[in-house]
Formats: C-alpha cells, structure tokens, sequence
C-alpha cells in the first residue's frame, strides 16, 4: 500500500509543476510587453532643460503621471500598458511643448519622444 501513496504524492507534485511552469512563463512575458517612454525635455534652441515637468496622461483612465526631468534633461516612464493610448507634455517655467501622442497601435517598446518647449503658457 506504500508505493500506490507514493505514487500518488509523486503524481501530484509532477501536476503542479506542470501547472505552474506555465503561469510562472505567463508573468515573465507580461513583464516583457510593458512599455517604456522616455526622452529629453529641450528648449527652443534644442538645449536640455533640467527640471523640466513632464506629464503624462493615460488616455483610458485620465490618471495623470508627473516625472522631473533629470541634470541632463532626460524623463522616463517606465511600466506603461501597451494597450492604453498616452499623452506626453512638458512645462518648465512659463513655457510648455507640445502634446504628444502615443497610440496602442505604436508596438515599439521603448519608445523615444524628445519634447521641445516653445510657447507660452495659457492662463487656465
């Protein structure tokens, strides 16, 4: 009666392994697939703006992301739902570039998005 127990035990390790590899693989290929937007926040003469704020926008949830730019200018928003469009602005004193747009259907990555701070900004 020994070895049918055994075996019993031994089949039902072997099961959850096999289970298991699969959800573990799952979780790593999720990882992979997320998204990353960086780049440089410059002024009109093409000049890196440390401290330049950056915001990004999660077009599905509104839920707003702030990053300071670093000594280099440089911003990075690392994690970023591949399915979800994105809007990506910089401000930095009294100037702002552009809105930027990333769509779901964009399936790079890292995705590179230099800001150019040109105009003034409007009073809200």
């Amino acid at each position: 009666m020994k070895i049918p127990a055994l075996l019993q035990i031994v089949a039902v390790i072997a099961l959850g392994m096999v289970f298991a590899l699969p959800a573990a693989s799952q979780d790593k290929k999720s990882d992979a697939q997320l998204r990353t937007i960086r780049g440089t926040v410059l002024d009109k003469d093409e000049t890196p703006r440390p401290s330049g704020i950056v915001y990004l926008l999660n077009a599905k949830t509104q839920a707003v992301k702030t990053y300071i730019a670093d000594e280099a200018g440089n911003y990075r928003f690392s994690g970023l739902d591949p399915n979800v469009d994105y809007e990506v602005h910089a401000e930095f004193q009294d100037m702002t570039s552009g809105t930027r747009t990333i769509s779901s259907f964009d399936s790079r990555r890292d995705v590179e998005v230099p800001l150019k701070l040109s105009r003034k900004k409007t009073a809200k």
